[in-house]
């Protein structure tokens, strides 16, 4: 065999496999937002929903309250810590039915790397009732599908076959879990707390954590207006002026540039 067509062979079944991977993730982004039976139920929208519009979403088989994009978005920065080489480890502070978490484990998966943990902080039981002035009146606690059980979101893990020794959970309300947890750097921090409280426990116990070049992002900063009230908080409190970039109506992100 000559030396072009070894280059010719490589060169293919590089890029055979580098679509492959690419199907896989997309097969996994479709399946958690149910996109690859239906029509999606969360759209890919730029302005906040109305009301009557989010009442009508049915959430029954979704796993992610994100739309499509926002999990390609995600993908985009766990692309760019694993190939810029940022250290650190990925957690969710608020999983819900885990699916943000699936898809960073899915994602370690292609990319072969074993040395990354993805960490699921979730109280198990809901969303805990207010207990900041700032939340009065953000009675959550009282929608019961938002308390998922551990077992339901291990079963959902182990659907897809990502749930092994990569994947940790942290069980409890975040100003109980969070700062004692044994996680030495971030290059993701996704926050889904819903509540200021939530929204400042989660950003006071790990920012700090997060590696130069990692990423925060913010789940409800654009769905609920305390959870922004925190951010914006925090972010005058440490002096933080990397641009706050929205993914859409209610996700927005920032990259850290530096320590404060």
């Amino acid at each position: 065999m000559n030396f072009i067509m070894k280059i010719f062979i490589f060169i293919f079944f590089s890029c055979s496999l580098s679509a492959a991977e690419q199907e896989y993730l997309d097969l996994v982004k479709k399946c958690l937002t149910n996109t690859i039976y239906k029509d999606p139920i969360i759209r890919d929208i730029w302005q906040r929903p109305t009301v009557e519009e989010l009442l009508s979403w049915d959430i029954t088989d979704l796993q992610v309250m994100t739309s499509y994009h926002g999990l390609t978005a995600l993908e985009n920065m766990l692309s760019d810590v694993i190939d810029s080489g940022v250290e650190g480890d990925f957690i969710e502070t608020g999983i819900w039915r885990g699916g943000h978490c699936i898809f960073m484990r899915a994602f370690l998966k292609i990319k072969g790397n074993t040395n990354r943990t993805v960490w699921c902080a979730d109280s198990f039981q809901g969303v805990p009732p207010p207990s900041y002035p700032q939340d009065k009146g953000l009675d959550l606690y009282q929608v019961p599908w938002l308390a998922v059980s551990l077992k339901e979101v291990q079963d959902n893990f182990n659907r897809y076959g990502l749930l092994d020794d990569q994947v940790q959970f942290l069980k409890g309300w975040f100003k109980d879990t969070l700062r004692k947890a044994p996680i030495k750097k971030l290059a993701i921090l996704r926050l889904d707390g819903d509540l200021y409280e939530s929204t400042m426990d989660a950003l006071t116990a790990l920012y700090d954590k997060v590696s130069v070049g990692g990423y925060v992002i913010i789940d409800d900063y654009g769905a609920i207006d305390v959870c922004a009230d925190a951010v914006h908080e925090f972010r005058r409190a440490r002096k933080i002026t990397d641009p706050i970039i929205p993914v859409d109506w209610s996700i927005v992100y920032w990259k850290k540039t530096k320590e404060t």
